[in-house]
């Protein structure tokens, strides 16, 4: 389950600004009181008090510039969830009618042969599609509450990223060539677990958004002796440079659910971002450099993976 925003800064906020508008109310009528003597003995009194109130003023100002943030923040955060609301609804009842409809067929008709396999087929791959979209949204639950599984390591790239290239084409029923890996002898200390999340993550979200027919490239090495950099580049249309910093965020997606033919939650990049920066690096989107697509490029502590001990 994905944690609840506090209400106690929106709350707090409001009770400032609620307080200081009293004050100054109160202010202005003393203020009133005293400018006739503001030439006379009590004339500190006046611009103490025209001093304190210019403050609170400000205070006040920018009270309602942060509670205006606050607001369009929240605003933006419903329609986030507004879609993901949508997404996870058409993820959930597409695959729950198409299995209803295969137990129907089979309850009513008697079937054999490679009839009856397609349709255990069909029912398997629509379980998987749910299993999935559940593992999504837990995944996205564990990385916002700091949830670890797993001790911390010196994990190999390459294996790591062959099988999740592997598992991902396996899932999407493209040929496992389809992925082309590039990866030089390199290890980042972490959870296998947190890596394996971060490279299924965009290795999915390329093949999904991969052109036709689709191709994924992974680069990935050591740069200065302390660095891993990885990018994971596709072929499909490409992502707008004003959306990118965007899509890492909440169930953001782009476009209209209603109107969108590839499945997800939105919830993908926010587990790698979230991921990334626990590991002390950085992921961002880049242009591909000849051709049409998008490039994630991950940047993480890394080291020269160490020779395995040879027992004597």
């Amino acid at each position: 389950m994905l944690p609840r925003r506090p209400l106690s800064l929106p709350i707090t906020l409001a009770v400032v600004m609620i307080l200081l508008l009293v004050v100054l109310t109160v202010g202005w009528v003393i203020l009133n009181v005293f400018g006739a003597l503001a030439n006379s003995r009590f004339a500190y009194v006046y611009w103490a008090l025209l001093s304190i109130g210019t403050t609170f003023t400000l205070l006040l100002v920018a009270g309602v510039v942060i509670y205006l943030a606050l607001t369009i923040k929240a605003i933006n955060l419903n329609r986030r969830q507004s879609n993901f609301v949508d997404s996870v609804t058409h993820e959930l009842k597409s695959p729950i009618a198409s299995l209803k409809l295969c137990l129907q067929t089979l309850k009513r008709r008697q079937m054999t042969g490679p009839e009856l396999a397609d349709f255990y087929r069909y029912m398997i791959e629509d379980v998987e599609r749910l299993d999935h979209l559940i593992n999504q949204v837990l995944d996205a639950g564990r990385v916002d509450a700091g949830y670890v599984d797993g001790e911390v390591e010196d994990v190999e790239l390459g294996p790591l990223v062959r099988e999740c290239a592997e598992m991902v084409c396996l899932r999407y029923r493209v040929p496992p060539e389809t992925v082309v890996l590039r990866v030089e002898p390199c290890a980042v200390r972490a959870r296998r677990a947190d890596l394996d999340l971060v490279f299924r993550n965009l290795l999915d979200n390329a093949v999904k958004y991969a052109g036709t027919p689709p191709r994924v490239e992974v680069v990935a090495g050591l740069q200065g002796g302390r660095t891993v950099v990885a990018r994971i580049g596709d072929n499909g249309p490409g992502i707008p440079r004003r959306l990118r910093r965007k899509l890492f965020g909440r169930f953001v997606r782009l476009g209209s659910e209603l109107e969108r033919e590839k499945p997800g939650t939105g919830l993908g990049l926010y587990i790698v971002r979230n991921l990334v920066h626990r590991l002390r690096g950085t992921v961002r989107v880049v242009d591909q450099p000849s051709c049409p697509g998008a490039v994630f490029e991950v940047r993480l502590p890394g080291q020269v993976p160490s020779a395995p001990e040879i027992a004597s």
